[in-house]
């Protein structure tokens, strides 16, 4: 399928993309010419580029896949006794998606492909049996790995090195045209779930370059969005962050919004227009229709589980769908501190105080805390590790999930994108969550939150897996930030100490130093004393982490800072843990195999109106225009930004029901025998805790002068104080350095992770 054109004009004239008017027609300056030399060049030599060769390799690989698959419809058509007319016309296709197809791959990138076949073609026994045993025959093919009960079926191999995901979509046609466009709707008539969904990739990324001002602004803006967010650990769909899709919707509606920008200042647009986004409206790139073939479109109004979605970011595809569900509260916290420090960063650019190096400073994530979860798994070989790691993997956001609501968000959890291997164990992997307490919450003396259950309940969701095979293990435990094993860090080697200054110490520094009275003050009265002999290490403790303090407010810091007390006490490894956070105590416990019902996933979000023609929209607004970008001020870009959100979506509903993914936990809750500890809350009388979870509803409130933070007395916390932030558009938020209650964690009784590479 060929690229379409570097820009979408009509006869000349730009037509207006979106559901509002641009905010800025304003076209680029000298210093966004300079600048958006400079990120190229920063983009090229991080190597995001592939070369000449690679490019011609992959160009050939799928020249000769369409070839295979052409070849083997023949063959089962003929098979399947056809007369030798449909098998001499019987066809198949070959399409692309993903980074490949939007032109943002990079060197060793897979390549996402569909195969659309014809109505006699079947899933199981034709693609997934005889185009599975043709590939295992070739030579070129190696690691074929077949997941056709994955929710998109997929085959993966590598054709002369080049790393394929092939899907495949069954159509109700007995000739697929070589012309077939699949962007039609009617391409969707009578087409199974399964196909619906494999087609879903090619039809949003197609449109999505039919949505973009500057196709080549787009993708050099994506290509920085994406590195950016690789280096600050939020790249990763499945850990409950934003993947591929998401970014490229979130970047094409910055295009959509300044559509004559170049990408240094889209990159620096994505930042201002997203930090000020009042999240959970959702991101359009286009209105969702509801089409003519009955086929769910996301509408909170309608389907109860669209009001869980924390991050709307909606497809432009029909059937137009939420791209980015797995966003929890702990995820969407950490992303919108990003973004914060990201808008920062691109000001000081602008005052030549900050260059690209530092927007792409990478999240110091084993520096940022000093208590985290260690996941590790383990199987038996190559296959089955293979097999059990992407079955964990997308059951790890239940965990984060879990504690969150179990914790009433007292407690909250950052997960790390990726997983470590220790190279001394053969088939075993680790993954980590940083832990803290909840900002600006009270400790409260003698409060209690046992999570226990909640980590037995991951652990049951993990063991259910029907492919289960001896020897693959799951085990959780405890680690503090001292004693985090050798091989997560480069080389195998722990640093001694940063290797040097970068923007997230000097703005904690700065900060300390300016704020440090007023926060002694505004933590008056939160922070419990740990005693009379504890004075000299709590002091210690508190000018340890000063340089690691954030807030929402002071939203320049890494999003995990949090001040912790630790503890000097030996951790033993008895069946249970006990972990303290100031006077929060938190259980948790190691592992034990059981059954438990599979959980689905959900998220939160508006209700929405719904218009007489059926289709679901955003209230059309004329933002400011302006048609140079001299004239356009921050100050009128923000009231633009706040104009194209009033609607019908920023209005917030509220219900009582659960995400599906947390349901079924309390009828397994209630079967689990008590593990030494109650859950239990300082406000809460242990006795009635766990009837709290169930019974609680989940209420969001609409803030009238601090919109982005979300409330709720159920399991979702809220994001952050109100006090802390200023109203959206009173400019800058001022500075109102906040002490944290300090943190004590003592896992006494949790099974200590154990450093196999010290």
């Amino acid at each position: 399928m060929g690229s379409p054109g570097l820009s979408n004009r009509n006869n000349g004239q730009q037509q207006r993309l979106g559901i509002t008017e641009p905010i800025s027609l304003g076209g680029p300056t000298e210093y966004d010419v300079i600048k958006t030399c400079e990120l190229e060049k920063y983009l090229q030599d991080a190597g995001l580029y592939e070369n000449q060769q690679e490019a011609v390799s992959r160009e050939e690989v799928l020249g000769r896949l369409d070839q295979i698959v052409k070849i083997w419809v023949r063959t089962i058509s003929r098979a399947k006794g056809l007369n030798e007319q449909l098998v001499h016309e019987a066809n198949a296709k070959i399409f692309t998606f993903g980074s490949y197809r939007l032109g943002v791959h990079g060197p060793g990138a897979d390549i996402d492909t569909l195969c659309v076949g014809p109505r006699h073609a079947s899933r199981e026994e034709d693609f997934f049996g005889e185009l599975h045993k043709m590939l295992s025959e070739m030579p070129e093919v190696t690691e074929l790995h077949p997941v056709p009960d994955a929710h998109v079926p997929v085959m993966k191999f590598k054709f002369n090195g080049v790393s394929i995901d092939l899907l495949y979509a069954k159509l109700s046609l007995w000739v697929i045209p070589e012309d077939l466009d699949i962007s039609q709707e009617s391409i969707l008539q009578n087409a199974d779930e399964q196909t619906v969904r494999s087609l879903n990739g090619c039809r949003v990324t197609d449109q999505i370059l039919r949505l973009v001002p500057n196709i080549q602004s787009f993708r050099t803006t994506l290509r920085c969005m994406r590195l950016w967010a690789k280096c600050r650990g939020v790249y990763s769909n499945v850990a409950g962050f934003l993947g591929g899709i998401n970014w490229a919707l979130l970047v094409a509606r910055i295009c959509q919004l300044f559509p004559n920008a170049l990408p240094n200042m889209l990159v620096s647009r994505f930042f201002r227009v997203y930090t000020q986004w009042r999240w959970p409206n959702p991101v359009m790139l286009c209105a969702i229709e509801e089409g003519s073939l009955g086929l769910q479109v996301w509408d909170p109004r309608r389907y109860p589980k669209d009001r869980f979605h924390l991050m709307p970011i909606i497809t432009p595809a029909y059937p137009c769908m939420n791209s980015s569900y797995n966003v929890s509260s702990s995820t969407l916290r950490i992303m919108l501190e990003e973004f914060q420090r990201g808008n920062e960063i691109c000001e000081a650019m602008e005052a030549n105080k900050a260059d690209w190096d530092t927007l792409f400073e990478p999240y110091p994530f084993f520096e940022a805390y000093k208590n985290y979860l260690q996941i590790d798994i383990s199987a038996e070989n190559a296959d089955d590790l293979r097999k059990w790691k992407g079955w964990v993997e997308s059951r790890l956001r239940q965990l984060t999930l879990k504690i969150e609501r179990h914790t009433y968000g007292m407690l909250q959890c950052h997960p790390h994108p990726g997983d470590f291997s220790d190279k001394s164990r053969p088939f075993h992997c680790s993954y980590f969550m940083g832990l803290q307490r909840k900002q600006g919450v009270p400790v409260n003396e003698g409060g209690q939150f046992d999570i226990r259950i909640t980590v037995e309940e991951f652990k049951h969701s993990v063991n259910i897996y029907t492919s289960w095979k001896p020897g693959m293990d799951i085990h959780v435990s405890h680690v503090k930030r001292r004693s985090i094993p050798n091989f997560v860090f480069p080389g195998g080697v722990r640093p001694s100490r940063p290797s040097k200054v970068t923007w997230d110490s000097k703005r904690s520094s700065e900060l300390r130093i300016s704020g440090h009275g007023q926060a002694e003050k505004s933590q008056e009265g939160k922070v419990v004393v740990l005693g009379a002999s504890d004075d000299r290490k709590r002091k210690q403790a508190e000018d340890s982490v000063d340089s690691l303090r954030s807030s929402k407010s002071l939203a320049s810091l890494p999003p995990s800072s949090s001040e912790v007390h630790e503890d000097r006490n030996p951790i033993s490894t008895a069946n249970t843990c006990s972990m303290k956070c100031g006077d929060l105590e938190v259980n948790s416990m190691t592992e034990q195999k059981s059954e438990k019902p599979d959980l689905k996933s959900s998220g939160e979000s508006p209700s929405s109106d719904r218009e007489t023609n059926g289709s679901l929209r955003s209230t059309q607004v004329n933002p400011i225009l302006t048609a140079t970008g001299t004239s356009s001020s921050k100050e009128a870009e923000k009231l633009a930004i706040e104009k194209i959100m009033h609607g019908p979506y920023n209005a917030h509903q509220a219900f009582s029901e659960e995400p599906d993914e947390l349901e079924d936990d309390l009828e397994y809750r209630n079967q689990v025998k008590d593990f030494g500890g109650n859950m239990k809350n300082s406000n809460l009388d242990s006795s009635n805790s766990e009837s709290a979870v169930a019974a609680e509803p989940v209420i969001f409130k609409k803030e009238t002068t601090c919109s982005t933070h979300l409330y709720s007395n159920g399991g979702l916390e809220e994001l952050e104080p109100a006090e802390l932030t200023a109203p959206l558009l009173s400019g800058t938020p001022a500075l109102v350095p906040q002490r944290k209650p300090l943190i004590r964690l003592n896992f006494t009784s949790l099974g200590k992770a154990v450093d196999k590479s010290s």
